[in-house]
């Protein structure tokens, strides 16, 4: 019976938590989450691995992107939930799954946390969303 090394069970752990840190960026950007980041927190904390931090638009919608991400979650990798945090107010959901945490944030509340800034030395993961860019209009004088 052979026994896998740490180092290639490391590696497997470690390509299974970017895979569901972007599957969750996916479902938050199909149901139109907003600045869309993922910070790889690897090597500065031992706690988790990734955090993926969302913007939406209404309470409704923070309730569909967090059930989405969940539901995802659970079917395509047969994750759970360890705890989620703030469902009930709706300015800032946190769905802990361990190694990664996402956090799903009113626009107001995630410009007072400012995550991105607290764990500014946090390599970003690229995500692109497939979301339509939306350039203002000009509204000045053509002439």
């Amino acid at each position: 019976m052979a026994i896998a090394s740490p180092a290639i069970n490391l590696e497997q752990r470690e390509n299974r938590s970017l895979e569901r840190a972007l599957a969750a960026a996916r479902v938050a950007d199909l149901n139109r989450g907003r600045d869309i980041t993922i910070l790889d927190l690897r090597e500065l904390t031992p706690v988790f691995d990734y955090f993926i931090v969302v913007t939406g638009s209404s309470r409704r919608q923070l309730h569909a992107i967090s059930e989405e991400i969940e539901a995802v979650l659970k079917k395509e990798f047969h994750d759970r939930r360890l705890g989620i945090e703030g469902y009930a107010e709706s300015r800032w959901i946190l769905l802990d799954f361990g190694d990664i945490v996402i956090h799903i944030f009113d626009a107001e509340t995630r410009g007072y946390y400012d995550l991105e800034r607290l764990w500014a030395g946090a390599k970003r993961v690229p995500f692109e969303s497939s979301q339509p860019k939306i350039v203002p209009a000009d509204t000045g004088p053509t002439a």
